[in-house]
Order: structure tokens, then sequence, then C-alpha cells
């Protein structure tokens, strides 16, 4: 009799384990996508003429880095927007 109690303490003892054992972190898709490179124009900067200024004005003055690296890529231009301060 005894031994049947301890054989489901036992049992009951392996199926929380096993439960907890299910029960881990699963969030990897919460991790943010890695900052763009220092030295380079992120594309999404280059979406919009406001965007673009948002990204400027966010950059840390800065006389000991290098210079942005634009990679071809072309700053937008607007006709009907009026000119920003940066």
């Amino acid at each position: 009799m005894r031994t049947n109690k301890q054989m489901w303490r036992l049992a009951a003892l392996l199926a929380v384990v096993v439960a907890l054992a299910g029960c881990g972190n699963g969030d990897d898709d919460d991790n943010p996508p890695p900052p763009p490179a220092a030295d380079e124009v992120p594309a999404a900067a280059l979406a919009s003429t406001q965007t673009f200024v948002a990204f400027l004005k966010g950059l840390a003055p800065n006389d000991t880095t290098e210079p942005l690296k634009l990679n071809g890529a072309v700053p937008p231009v607007s006709e009907t927007e009026e000119p920003v301060e940066i």
C-alpha cells in the first residue's frame, strides 16, 4: 500500500515537472530588429521627406565620426512641402 502511494506521488511529481517544462519562454518574435549600421542611412529614412528630416534631426552632432554613406540612395524631395530647418 505504501509503495502504491509513493508511485502515485512520483507520477504526480513527474507530471508537474513535464507540465512546467512546457511553460518555457517562447517569445522570440518580440525581439526588436538589430539597429542599422551607424555609418549608413537606413532605408526607412528615405521613405518620405518627413522621415528623412526626422532622421537627420535625430543624429547627434559629432565631428569625430565618419560621414554617413548614402550607397547610391537619393534623399527624398518634395515640390509641395515647405522647407524645414534641420
